[in-house]
């Protein structure tokens, strides 16, 4: 492995050399090739119901978590307690099989979720639904925990466990696997569809467009400079991590993110408390809009909407990458993970989605156009619409109006969050690449190397319809996993009931 390491940052060095001589032209020939090929599918995953603003496939997350809510009986409200016990590790034995600690687990998998969307996509949608956007945006993350506690209890009951010590796990497992115990038809192509995609999101929205803004963001501050360099940069620090397994990204990210959560969170905090007696003002505008629409084209459906579309893309509940993650845990009780997991779209969205969207309505940055009722926001006296690359510009206008420089937090906070996204979805990819290809350190790291060149790729150029692609990959894996969810629920069920019966009889025992 140490041999391989030089020759493959050797080989990132001279694609990022050649890169900008050609980067326009390829750049056209890409976006020419892809927008022409691609773009049906992107239009297909991201379109409307009929004669409505609202996507199909948030309709399809959000209708699959109240199932799950449902039938196992609002599961993120009566456990979440045990939960936290399991994270701070009273019920770990050591000696279970697995690689990495329930707490390394939530780490890695939240490192996935909370991100970009966190910063500029909860503005877009207060800017669009307005602050009651806020409120929906909570549901919908607080339903959205019973999704990833079925779908990561299936990766871990589902996993292959080798005799090295390392496992693979997912949807791609559980669909085999899952299928075949209950004499269902169609599983193995279910998992080799959800793969493909898997792959293709990985290299595209877990990485290119991870490595687009963190460039981004850094020449926001430095000045502008050759998008190569940033790419040669991350594409050497992601190998280093990488290139050691789960073991190691989990390493990394559970130190990665308990900070990016608290500079974020804390940044939040102090403004709010800066802001103390705008708190009661702020939840009246949140709870008001989320049932009159408050000042927005559409009232309470475009709220609606936009909070339950951003929850969606924020926490990907339902969209089976985590379970990735969540199957390397150390345990001999599958539903423990799945209690674990609940955790994450909390977390991504009731917290850290929420801290954002209270600074933006606390500080005042949004006014309500009489001719539109859209909400605006306000910069240096001029008024723009919020969408579009607009979004992080209204975070930082936010933050900035109570704290100078915020910029420099934004990008700390922009390039920790592109990071260890990066690291999560790399391992996400390759467990896909590995159940089509086969397991094998050469294979693996093919994947790496490939998934780093693509690292500087994506900061060196301006690939839209390749990141709308992969944007579409990804949620098509939603697609693909809550099918096979919807037939494996049962299971998940029965092992609750198991579960349950230990911890009463007292089978199962605190270790700490």
């Amino acid at each position: 492995m140490n041999k391989v390491f030089p020759g493959a940052l050797a080989a990132l060095a001279l694609v990022a050399l050649a890169a900008p001589a050609a980067a326009q032209g390829i750049d056209e020939q890409v976006n020419a090739i892809f927008a022409s090929s691609t773009g049906w599918f992107v239009s297909l995953i991201f379109s409307n119901f009929p004669g409505t603003s609202f996507p199909w496939i948030v309709g399809w997350l959000v209708i699959a978590a109240t199932v799950f809510t449902l039938y196992f009986g609002f599961v993120q409200l009566r456990w979440v307690g045990h939960s936290i016990a399991l994270v701070k590790g009273d019920y770990s034995d050591p000696n279970d099989a697995g690689e990495v600690s329930h707490f390394q687990a939530l780490a890695t998998a939240l490192s996935g979720t909370v991100g970009l969307g966190n910063i500029a996509g909860v503005a877009v949608a207060i800017g669009i639904g307005g602050p009651g956007a806020t409120f929906w945006m909570i549901l919908a993350g607080l339903m959205g925990m019973a999704s990833k506690f079925t779908e990561c209890t299936l990766g871990v009951k589902y996993r292959n466990e080798f005799e090295n010590g390392t496992v693979s796990g997912g949807p791609m497992y559980y669909l085999t696997k899952g299928f075949k115990e209950r004499n269902l038809p169609g599983g193995g192509i279910l998992a080799v569809l959800f793969s493909i995609f898997c792959i293709l999101g990985a290299l595209g929205g877990g990485n290119m467009f991870q490595a687009n803004q963190a460039h981004a963001q850094l020449a926001n501050v430095l000045g502008d400079y050759p998008g190569w360099i940033t790419g040669v940069i991350f594409a050497a620090i992601v190998f280093a991590v990488i290139v050691g397994g789960l073991k190691s990204i989990a390493r990394v990210t559970e130190k990665v993110v308990p900070f990016m959560g608290v500079l974020y969170v804390g940044t939040a905090l102090i403004i709010i408390l800066m802001n103390a007696d705008q708190i009661g003002w702020a939840f009246g505008q949140i709870f008001e809009g989320a049932f009159t629409g408050l000042g927005v084209a559409g009232g309470f459906v475009g709220a609606l909407i936009q909070g339950f579309k951003r929850a969606a893309f924020s926490n990907e509940a339902g969209v089976g990458s985590a379970a990735i993650a969540h199957s390397a845990v150390k345990t001999k009780e599958p539903i423990t993970e799945g209690f674990v997991s609940l955790l994450e779209p909390f977390i991504d969205t009731v917290v850290v989605c929420t801290m954002t969207a209270l600074v933006i309505i606390i500080t005042g940055q949004l006014v309500s156009d009489p001719e539109t009722g859209l909400y605006m926001v306000t910069e240096s006296g001029a008024i723009e619409t919020v969408g579009g690359t607009s979004g992080v510009a209204l975070t930082s206008a936010a933050f900035s109006s109570s704290i100078d420089g915020f910029k420099y937090v934004l990008a700390i906070a922009v390039i920790l969050f592109a990071f260890s996204t990066m690291l999560s979805w790399s391992y996400y990819g390759l467990k896909a690449w590995t159940f089509l290809f086969g397991e094998g350190q050469t294979k693996e790291v093919i994947f790496k190397v490939i998934f780093c060149l693509f690292v500087i790729i994506g900061a060196a150029s301006n690939l839209g319809p390749v990141i709308d692609f992969s944007d579409a990959a990804i949620f098509a894996m939603a697609v693909v996993n809550v099918i096979g969810l919807y037939f494996l629920m049962p299971i998940v069920k029965r092992e609750l009931k198991n579960y349950t019966a230990k911890l009463r009889s007292g089978e199962i025992k605190k270790f700490s």
